[in-house]
């Protein structure tokens, strides 16, 4: 850990003892200090003279010139202070970044390290990294999930907090999903593992936020930009006091003043503290490209199913035959549905439930996977399912479907009694309950046009966005389509922001200026497409993310600004002789700590407690 900081130790060392041996020589306490400025500055000056050769130039050469300059002017002292800004500036950004990745430390520290696997009848204790997949797995109360799988039996309650920020635990029983690092109640459970440790739910967040904090911004190929620049002012400054006053001394004091530090390490201490923000909000922003991008969007494009909407479908309407009575034809196809696996069928007797109706104990129930289900239900016979596998049992013929479905409905169950069709269930999607905040959320962050891009069909899309309040909308968009949209509207000048969560999306992820991916439960290829992936069931945190990257934009701008006007102002006084170079050193080590305290700002915000919660993961289907 000290190597890290040697040479700001070596530093402060040496400054400290010639402080000590000035009070009685201060020949002795100089020369401790030029032994400083060499052993210290030289590794410092050697890397600036090393990146000029391979075209880098950046604010170090103005802080090499100064050391340089210092020593053969034989001011010490203040070339010391100058290689003290350089290695506490580097040591200031490297607990920066350290604060910054907290949460990468904390899901790291957190990651499930023990299984208990069952092997030739009884149960061993493997490291989660040696499970295979297929593998039995024993969690017992109080346990780590080691990685992703579907429980076999047993029943518990599961804190997926870690995962997902949601409060309420996860009912544990036969065919739940689990992600690893999700936490055991009270109950034991066995179940088969689905994946690897190192490619389950836990182990991609943790790369996902590591990758995020590895990448380098552009605002700080900004700062290297201004270095180009700001570079030759300053030796032109130099020179023209030089020329003016032949002081030596005022060239030196100009070079001193103006080795803003800030102007490189406050942009990303900046973009890694709003990626670390991000992070606790359960928000994975890759990198700083992705911070610039998003705070810069102007356009968003939003998927329908499983973005706009939860991708869960309801039980909207009951269309019935004369005669048929709705309660009885409901508890009976409930009663059959209740023993299938399918999602509508699930939906269904959910809905019945709800309404308070009894659901009879069917018998001799069969199920033709894909197409529906059949059973004795108080003496009838009733079948449920797709429109051909329920006409096909009940010999009606087309036409009286047709006079029963409403065609404007997306998903349809038939319902057969007794030969004879008599009823059609029709099931809706459900919006998004906090979609409607989302966009007045962007609006107010400054998001001007936004956009429904989907594969339904354009009455089914303009429906769902006459509802959200989006106007602009294009359906029956293959994945192609969707891109080649949003590559239209690049054309024209927007930045674009895609939001999705489907297969199907990743094309259009990829071509937008910045794509946001819901991936609540498995990331998928959405993520891997996208620039920010949500990990919890909330699209309100779209809307956090824009504001924690234009956040984190806007003060990495004061920083570098801040920087650049103090130093600026610092070389017009000293250029008049109102500063010596030791003095100077330290009023810009002052401009230097408090910029880069300033850029430090981006891990946090008071706003962050006000934030909506997150909702539990739902699974999207497209019906039977």
């Amino acid at each position: 850990m000290l190597r890290r900081y040697v040479w700001l130790i070596v530093t402060v060392v040496c400054l400290v003892a010639g402080g000590i041996a000035a009070i009685g020589d201060m020949a002795v306490a100089r020369t401790i200090w030029l032994v400083g400025v060499v052993v210290a500055g030289l590794p410092l000056v050697t890397r600036t003279v090393i990146d000029a050769f391979r075209g880098r130039f950046a604010t170090d050469i103005v802080a090499s010139l100064a050391i340089i300059g210092a020593v053969v002017l034989g001011q010490p002292l203040a070339g010391l202070v100058i290689v003290l800004m350089q290695t506490g500036g580097e040591a200031l950004e490297r607990y920066a970044a350290g604060r910054a990745s907290a949460a990468l430390t904390a899901l790291e520290e957190a990651a499930p390290r023990i299984a208990h696997v069952e092997r030739d009848g009884g149960i061993a204790d493997i490291a989660a990294t040696a499970v295979d997949i297929g593998d039995v797995l024993l969690v017992r109360p109080g346990e780590i999930v080691p990685c992703d799988g579907e429980i076999l039996d047993g029943d518990s309650e599961l804190d997926a907090s870690t995962l997902t920020g949601e409060p309420v635990p996860v009912r544990a029983a036969a065919g739940v999903r689990v992600m690893s690092g999700m936490i055991n109640g009270l109950g034991a459970f066995r179940y088969r593992a689905t994946a690897v440790a190192e490619q389950s739910q836990y182990a991609r967040i943790v790369e996902l936020v590591r990758r995020a904090q590895e990448s380098r911004a552009p605002l700080q190929r900004m700062a290297d930009r201004y270095a180009v620049w700001f570079t030759p002012i300053t030796i032109l400054s130099c020179a023209v006091a030089w020329a003016i006053t032949r002081d030596p001394t005022r060239a030196l004091a100009i070079l001193v003043v103006a080795t803003p530090c800030p102007l490189i390490l406050a942009p990303p201490i900046a973009f890694t503290g709003g990626i670390n923000r991000a992070a606790r909000r359960f928000i994975i922003i890759r990198s700083g490209t992705a911070i610039e991008r998003l705070a810069s969007a102007d356009t968003a494009a939003f998927d329908k199913t499983g973005t706009l909407t939860v991708g869960k479908p309801r039980l909207q309407d009951v269309r019935l035959v004369a005669g048929a009575d709705r309660s009885t034809v409901l508890s009976a196809a409930a009663a059959v549905e209740d023993r299938s696996s399918h999602l509508l069928a699930r939906v269904l007797v959910d809905a019945v439930k709800a309404e308070g109706l009894p659901i009879p104990d069917p018998g001799d129930v069969q199920e033709t996977p894909g197409q529906g289900v059949s059973g004795v239900v108080n003496g009838a016979s009733i079948v449920v399912g797709a429109r051909e596998f329920v006409l096909s049992r009940t010999g009606e013929d087309g036409a009286v479907a047709d006079a029963l479905e409403d065609p404007t409905a997306t998903l349809h169950a038939y319902v057969g009694m007794n030969g004879r069709l008599v009823a059609v269930l029709e099931f809706a999607d459900q919006l998004r309950p906090d979609i409607r905040g989302l966009l007045d959320g962007l609006t107010a962050e400054g998001m001007t046009r936004f956009m429904l891009l989907s594969g339904d069909n354009e009455r089914v899309a303009h429906e769902i966005a006459a509802r959200v309040g989006i106007t602009e909308t294009h359906g029956g968009l293959l994945p192609e389509d969707k891109a080649r949209f949003i590559e239209g509207l690049q054309r024209d000048g927007r930045v674009v922001m895609m939001v999705g969560d489907g297969i199907n999306d990743a094309p259009a992820l990829s071509k937008a200026d910045v794509g946001v991916a819901l991936a609540s439960f498995g990331a998928g290829i959405a993520a891997e497409a996208a620039d920010v992936v949500l990990l919890v069931d909330a699209i309100g945190r779209v809307r956090d993310a824009v504001r924690i990257a234009r956040r984190s934009i806007r003060i990495a701008r004061q920083s570098i600004w801040a920087g650049l006007a103090l130093s600026g102002i610092a070389m017009i006084v000293a250029g008049f002789g109102g500063l010596q170079p030791v003095a100077g050193a330290a009023l810009q080590e002052a401009i230097d700590i408090a910029v880069i305290i300033n850029a430090l700002r981006a891990a946090r915000d008071p706003r962050d407690d006000r934030y909506s919660e997150p909702q539990l993961a739902t699974d999207s289907s497209s019906g039977r």
